[in-house]
């Protein structure tokens, strides 16, 4: 499955989630007894939280640049008490100014490794397209969560960048889920279309009868509790936490599900809570339940029950604005849950747009394809007429070394010796074949029918 389980991986965290979590980095609150029987502990000390993974391509460089501010007391005490419109406008990285030496120069440091980074990065692209002459400083302009234009040192505006830019692609983050979910389900019905388009009449509507048959059976399921209603919280109570569901506590329920002990319900934990729900309807064993669709689900429990108690938008949930939650009417009498399959994902205008882009880009790839061809053809071409070369050039050679060895031996292969003074004799020979008349006192030689050196005189 192309998105299985991978929305429960990559966890976006808002600005507050970013800054007040990480950079104060608050200290867990431990509850070493039974938790169900815990009315009020005294805050003590705990292991430092767990950073989740934000999804972003710099979130490794955003990590360490949190981790370094954090060990300087000032700037750390100045979070401490900043709110978050502080933190959000950019007031609170004027601080930066402040920090200590070795901060300032372990940031500087880090903000080279990233632009290193970010260049080789370019430049790996730019290779696979066998561009030349890149310009790094120009393309670097398209990150927005560092100052480009100073890549030696790390400066508040560098700060006050990260943040700006951790806050905004985190808020599109859910967004970007849900047009990647639009499209994975418009694919998957274009291409159910596409293939009914290839069968007969018969076993096109075999298929037809068979997709109607495996919906209904989809959509036939318990009741699905509204998420975050009383009736949701208290059936995770009973069957997760396995306790007396006349015994539900709304305190003691957020404690027992604050897993990490920070004083709040961040996005992981209420995904969490909805598990006993989505079984309800998806089964990873049978045909007709998509997992993918199941984390769609998900996520849309999490935005419902964030936008109904995250008073303040943080995206983080506190004992306070959980218990407000409980005071609600929605909370007692909620309104039935649709679930996926009883909406409308896209619509028939939507999908033919899909369907056009889908074959704009098969007609961009068909002539890339078409082009490689040509071009394996042109090489193929100049393969084969340097092959040809090649073996007119050996044949060549070969003739050459045979010339000469023919040369330099006798019919049965033996070297040749003419003694000195031998060629003489050769030429007058030579002359007597050609019929030519020889000087006066020159006398021919002539070889005997048997071939030995006989010396005739003629008269």
């Amino acid at each position: 499955m192309m998105f299985q389980m991978r929305w429960r991986t990559i966890l976006p965290q808002q600005c507050v989630l970013l800054v007040t979590c990480l950079l104060i980095n608050l200290e867990a609150v431990p509850i070493d007894i039974d938790k169900t029987k815990v009315q009020g502990e005294p805050h003590v000390e705990g292991a430092k939280i767990e950073t989740p993974d934000t999804g972003l391509y710099y979130d490794e460089y955003l990590k360490q640049v949190i981790d370094v501010l954090e060990t300087d007391k000032h700037f750390r005490e100045k979070l401490q008490t900043a709110d978050i419109e502080e933190i959000k406008s950019g007031k609170l990285s004027k601080e930066l100014d402040l920090v200590s030496h070795h901060v300032r120069t372990r940031l500087d440091e880090l903000k080279r490794q990233e632009v290193a980074r970010l260049r080789m990065l370019i430049k790996a692209k730019m290779d696979s397209f066998q561009d030349t002459g890149v310009d790094h400083q120009a393309l670097l302009k398209q990150f927005e969560h560092l100052n480009h234009q100073n890549p030696e040192t790390f400066e508040s505006k560098d700060l006050d960048m990260l943040i700006k830019a951790a806050t905004s692609d985190l808020e599109n983050y859910d967004k970007t889920r849900h047009d990647e979910f639009k499209k994975y389900e418009m694919l998957k019905e274009h291409e159910r279309r596409e293939y009914l388009k290839t069968l007969n009449e018969e076993k096109r509507r075999e298929e037809e009868s068979k997709y109607e048959e495996m919906k209904k059976k989809h959509g036939d399921h318990p009741k699905v509790n509204h998420p975050g209603s009383k009736d949701q919280l208290k059936e995770v109570w009973e069957e997760s936490d396995g306790l007396d569901p006349n015994d539900f506590n709304p305190k003691t329920f957020f404690k027992l599900h604050d897993v990490n002990n920070d004083g709040f319900l961040d996005e992981q934990e209420l995904e969490a809570l909805f598990t006993k729900e989505l079984e309800k309807v998806y089964d990873p064993k049978n045909e007709e339940d998509d997992m993918v669709e199941m984390e769609e689900e998900r996520l849309r429990m999490r935005e419902h029950v964030m936008n109904e108690i995250d008073i303040n938008k943080d995206r983080l949930v506190t004992l306070h604005e959980f218990l407000k939650s409980t005071e609600k009417k929605e909370f007692l009498e909620p309104d039935s849950w649709e679930t996926l399959d009883q909406q409308q994902v896209f619509t028939e205008e939507e999908l033919k747009e899909f369907e056009t882009h889908i074959l704009q880009q098969e007609d961009e790839l068909q002539k890339k394809a078409e082009n490689l061809q040509r071009q394996k053809e042109e090489l193929q071409r100049q393969h084969d007429q340097l092959q040809a070369q090649k073996q007119e050039l050996q044949q060549v050679m070969e003739q050459r070394k045979l010339q000469q060895g023919s040369s330099l031996s006798g019919p049965a292969g033996e070297l040749k010796f003419q003694p000195p003074g031998e060629h003489q004799i050769g030429n007058a020979q030579n002359h007597l074949a050609g019929d030519q008349p020889l000087p006066p006192g020159h006398i021919p030689v002539q070889e005997t029918a048997a071939g030995s050196d006989h010396v005739q005189i003629h008269p």
